[in-house]
């Protein structure tokens, strides 16, 4: 059992890295915050990334946090460097990213898998790839091998490889290989490197008359040129964006994630919108919502009102609720639990969504 430093509430489902419960942090935001952005800070010195997002610098463009980089210092996500006066990858080249990549055996356990044709594409593949840094700081981080990946700004050889895109986009070419699907961390910092080398998949597809799908799986938070760009090449392949929105409440967000939740919600709001707004096909969906529903935090007030969002601008929205595992500084937590997961999923489709879907269901307790 933790107790709330604020109220002094005990719950065996409030993490020791927040230090408070949902309730102090909706009633009682600065101080809540003062507490919960402790763990982040801890962690980010540790492993030597910033502890906030630069403020005094060249300004990166690529997502919300819009760092100013200082000379010889990185970004909040530790893969935008400042180099000489230069904008640079940790790679030292957008023709390069850091990563790591592996084929997916179709039906794979991807987030957008229940609306996917490629479900039933046995024998062939997806193509994951796995992208170092991210631009947010999750204490809940299901995949948090990413931020092992870089170690004090240098890249770890042993979880990670340089990868050219040439040299990706050879593998994505591969007969059994159907569609790619880029994640990790998040594919944002590496959006230069990935938005080039799908280009070339699709033209080298097309001349193969062969299916290779591009889908990403993402926070939502690019610049929304960015975003645009990624939603073309998905609707041109047949491929699926998938935006995981952690939080509606932006202290909540913040206490989660480590940045501006304010910010950060109006970006993925305006990302969101305008995937909706975009022509495409019926079938496959350009658009999936995800949200992982962690104990405590992400309770049916938040899965209302991202649910209340999606469903006005578009009830056929698929919406993916997923089970929670104990992981990164949030492992002193349990699993979702069945009943959680209940509630959630009942409560999403009384806000009126017509497609809603629970992942990782063998995770729930």
């Amino acid at each position: 059992m933790t107790k709330c430093k604020l109220c002094g509430y005990e719950s065996e489902e409030i993490s020791e890295s927040i230090g408070v419960c949902v309730n102090c942090l909706r009633t009682k935001p600065q101080k809540a915050l003062e507490i919960a952005k402790e763990s982040h800070k801890k962690w980010r010195k540790l492993i030597g990334l910033p502890l906030q997002p630069p403020n005094e610098g060249i300004k990166c463009p690529l997502c919300i946090n819009e760092c100013k980089i200082p000379e010889e210092n990185s970004g909040y996500c530790g893969i935008i460097w400042n180099k000489k006066g230069k904008l640079v990858p940790i790679t030292g080249g957008y023709d390069y990213a850091y990563l790591h990549w592996y084929l997916d055996p179709h039906p794979t356990n991807c987030v957008a898998e229940p609306v996917c044709p490629e479900r039933e594409h046995r024998g062939f593949y997806n193509l994951a790839v796995f992208f170092a840094g991210c631009n947010l700081d999750c204490l809940f981080c299901q995949n948090i091998e990413h931020k092992y990946m870089i170690k004090d700004g240098k890249m770890d050889p042993f979880e990670g490889i340089i990868m050219s895109s040439e040299e990706l986009v050879n593998v994505a070419m591969k007969r059994e290989v159907s569609c790619v699907c880029y994640f990790g961390g998040d594919p944002t910092p590496h959006t230069p490197y990935a938005v080039k080398t799908s280009r070339e998949i699709i033209k080298r597809a097309k001349n193969t008359k062969s299916t290779k799908r591009i889908c990403w799986e993402t926070n939502g938070l690019e610049n929304p040129n960015i975003m645009k760009e990624m939603a073309k090449l998905s609707i041109e392949s047949g491929g699926i964006i998938k935006i995981d929105w952690k939080a509606y409440t932006p202290q909540v967000y913040e206490a989660l994630t480590g940045i501006n939740g304010e910010k950060a919600l109006q970006r993925i709001k305006e990302n969101i919108k305008l995937i909706s707004s975009m022509k495409t096909r019926n079938e496959p969906p350009l658009l999936v919502v995800s949200t992982l529903v962690v104990p405590h935090y992400i309770d049916e007030e938040e899965v209302r009102k991202i649910a209340t969002y999606l469903a006005k601008l578009n009830p056929e929205i698929p919406y993916v609720l997923l089970g929670f595992a104990p992981q990164h500084l949030m492992h002193d937590v349990l699993s979702t639990s069945k009943k959680q997961m209940e509630e959630v999923y009942y409560t999403a489709k009384e806000e009126g969504l017509e497609r809603v879907f629970i992942g990782n269901p063998w995770l729930l307790r």
